[in-house]
C-alpha cells in the first residue's frame, strides 16, 4: 500500500472529542486508507460499508440506544459512503453527543451531498479532510524521488488515480471506467442534472480550455444551456472533485480583468480521457497548459495534506500581461510561472512586480518542480 500523506495528520485527531469525515471522489482511495487506519484497532473497530442497503437501513434514523448496540464494545466505527445514508448528520450527531468514548471516521464521496446533510448538525464536532488521486510527493515517499520523477511525464498523461497507477498495462481502460462510471455516476446523482450528453459537452469544452481563461457565457452558448445552469453544474462538478477554479488576482490596477475563471481538472488522466488523447507530450499541442493543470493540482494536493491555508489566484490584464499561478498564505505572495522548456526565460512582469510585494517568485520547469511541491 503507497502511504497517503493525510493519515498521520487524520490519527492526530483520533479520541480527541470530534468525528473526522473525509471527503474525496470515487476511487481515491478511502476505503484503503480508512482501512489502514482500523488495522491499527484489529478487535476494536467496526466496518460498516453504506452501499449495502442493510447497512443504510441499519443507520437511518437510528436512536442513540440503536447505535449502542451496533458498536457494542469497539472503539473506532468506520462509516464508508455515509452520503448515501439518509439524515446521516443527525445519526453522526448521536455518535458526537451520545457515544463519546467512540471514534468515528465517515467518508463521503461528495462534498456537496455529504456537507449538505452533515454541516447543520455537526458544527464544531468534526475535523474534515479531503483524499485526493496520489500525489507526486506520495509517489515519491514510496518509490523515491528518482522513480517516480522517471514516471512523471506517465502520470501526466494518465493521471494518479490509484487503480491506475498500480495497474499500468491496463491504464487505459481504467481510466476511462473511472471517468464515466465513477465521476459520471456522481454527478449525474445530482437533482437538476438528468442530461448526460449536457454534462459531456461541458467537460469536453472545459478539456479543451485548461490554463486559458473562461467566460461563463461562452460555455454556455457552446453546451446550449443558459449561463445560471452553467454556473450550476460547475459548481456541482467542483464539489464532486472533479474540476476547480481559480479567480483572478485583482487589488490595485485598473486593466486587471476581474470577470473570468480558469478551470482545471484535479487529474490531468481524466482530463485526456475525456478528449480520448494520450499522446506524448512532444507531440501535443496542449502539453503547456497540461503542464500548468498537473502542477497546480499537485499544489493543491500538497496545500492540503500540509493544513497549508493558502488563498490560490492567477493574474491577468487587458494588455495581455499574465502570471499563471499566484498563492497568497498570510499574506505574503508567492508568484510562479509554468514552463515544461527549462530554457524557457519567463519572467514576471513589471507591472506586477512594481505594483505589489512579492515574497518569492520563480519560473517551474521539469528541473525544480520537485522544489516546488516541496519533495527535493
Amino acid at each position: 500500500m503507497i502511504k497517503r500523506e493525510i493519515q498521520k495528520s487524520i490519527e492526530a485527531k483520533l479520541f480527541t472529542g470530534k468525528l473526522v469525515v473525509i471527503y474525496g471522489a470515487r476511487q481515491v482511495g478511502k476505503t484503503t486508507l480508512i482501512k489502514e487506519i482500523g488495522n491499527k484497532f484489529v478487535n476494536e473497530q467496526i466496518y460498516l460499508n453504506c452501499d449495502e442497503p442493510d447497512v443504510r437501513e441499519l443507520l437511518t434514523d437510528a436512536t442513540s440506544t440503536k447505535l449502542k448496540n451496533i458498536v457494542g464494545q469497539k472503539k473506532i466505527v468506520l462509516i464508508d459512503e455515509a452520503q448515501r445514508v439518509k439524515n446521516i448528520g443527525i445519526t453522526l450527531k448521536l455518535f458526537a453527543d451520545q457515544i463519546k468514548d467512540v471514534q468515528v471516521i465517515a467518508t463521503g464521496s461528495s462534498a456537496f451531498e455529504l456537507s449538505n446533510e452533515i454541516n447543520e448538525p455537526l458544527t464544531g464536532r468534526k475535523y474534515e479532510f479531503t483524499l485526493y488521486p496520489f500525489s507526486m510527493r506520495e509517489l515519491s515517499s514510496e518509490f523515491g524521488w528518482l522513480e517516480a520523477n522517471r514516471l512523471v511525464e506517465e502520470r501526466i498523461l494518465f493521471g494518479m488515480y490509484p487503480e491506475v497507477v498500480l495497474n499500468p498495462d491496463d491504464k487505459k481502460n481504467l481510466l476511462k471506467s473511472i471517468t464515466r462510471s465513477y465521476l459520471f455516476k456522481d454527478v449525474l446523482s445530482y437533482e437538476g442534472i438528468r442530461k448526460l450528453e449536457v454534462l459531456e459537452k461541458l467537460l469536453m469544452a472545459l478539456a479543451a480550455q485548461i490554463g486559458s481563461e473562461v467566460s461563463y457565457n461562452e460555455l454556455a452558448g457552446t453546451v446550449g444551456i443558459d449561463k445560471d445552469t452553467t454556473n450550476k453544474y460547475l459548481d456541482i462538478l467542483e464539489k464532486a472533485f472533479v474540476i476547480f477554479r481559480l479567480h483572478p488576482f485583482s487589488r490595485n490596477i485598473r486593466t486587471e480583468l476581474t470577470k473570468m475563471r480558469k478551470i482545471y481538472f484535479y487529474d490531468t488522466g481524466v482530463r485526456n480521457a475525456l478528449i480520448s488523447n494520450f499522446n506524448s507530450l512532444a507531440s501535443r499541442t496542449d502539453k503547456g497548459a497540461l503542464w500548468e493543470n498537473f502542477l497546480i493540482a499537485e499544489k493543491l494536493k500538497m496545500n492540503s495534506a500540509l493544513n497549508i491555508d493558502a488563498r490560490t489566484f492567477f493574474w491577468r490584464t487587458s494588455q495581455q500581461q499574465e502570471i499563471d499561478y499566484i498563492e497568497e498564505t498570510e499574506g505574503d505572495l508567492y508568484v510562479y510561472e509554468f514552463s515544461l522548456n527549462k530554457n524557457n526565460k519567463k519572467k514576471i512582469p513589471l507591472t506586477f512586480s512594481r505594483t505589489y510585494q512579492i515574497k518569492n517568485s520563480d519560473v517551474i520547469n521539469v528541473e525544480n518542480y520537485g522544489s516546488f511541491l516541496g519533495i527535493v
